[in-house]
């Protein structure tokens, strides 16, 4: 397993929203691992890496509420696992009763670990399966912040009544 950080969310050239991760040691450091996520998640996911908050709980903050709450705590995320071009993951809480690792949708996961401050690790054959080299500094600069600009105006633009559920 390495451990990543989110490095950020974006959209690809068909305006489909995904979050990066990259690991945080320098082995594998050349990779970043793109996951596909929908347009809710990438939002929270924004939301809770920027520090920002919706006007009304979002989903990812309810969950956070709800384990606060009954004082269980987020240990860890992890990615373990793509089929199919499926990713799947673990969010592994530490409960009264002991350790307890649930299945989770890797963008719910990495949403909740945002909020909670909790270490994301990727299993290693799914960074080397589904890894992609970083040209971070090969990428144009002003490619990038047209890029950044896109989405920050897809965010002006969602509907609030696109996440009630």
């Amino acid at each position: 397993m390495v451990q990543v950080r989110i490095v950020g969310v974006a959209l690809d050239s068909r305006g489909q929203p995904l979050i990066l991760l990259k690991p945080l040691s320098e082995t594998g450091s050349e990779r970043m691992l793109p996951i596909w996520i929908g347009a809710q998640e990438a939002t929270s996911i924004l939301i809770a890496v920027e520090g920002a908050e919706a006007p009304r709980p979002l989903s990812h903050d309810l969950m956070k509420t709800l384990l606060e709450t009954v004082g269980a705590t987020v240990e860890r995320v992890d990615v373990t696992k793509i089929e199919d071009g499926t990713f799947y993951a673990e969010i592994t809480l530490h409960t009264k009763d002991g350790a307890l690792a649930i299945d989770s949708r890797p963008s719910d996961a990495i949403a909740l670990a945002a909020r909670m401050d909790a270490p994301i690790w990727v299993n290693d054959e799914v960074l080397e399966e589904a890894g992609i080299v970083d040209e971070g500094e090969k990428t144009d600069p002003v490619e990038q912040e047209e890029r950044v600009d896109e989405f920050r105006k897809f965010l002006d633009e969602v509907d609030p009544d696109d996440f009630q559920g």
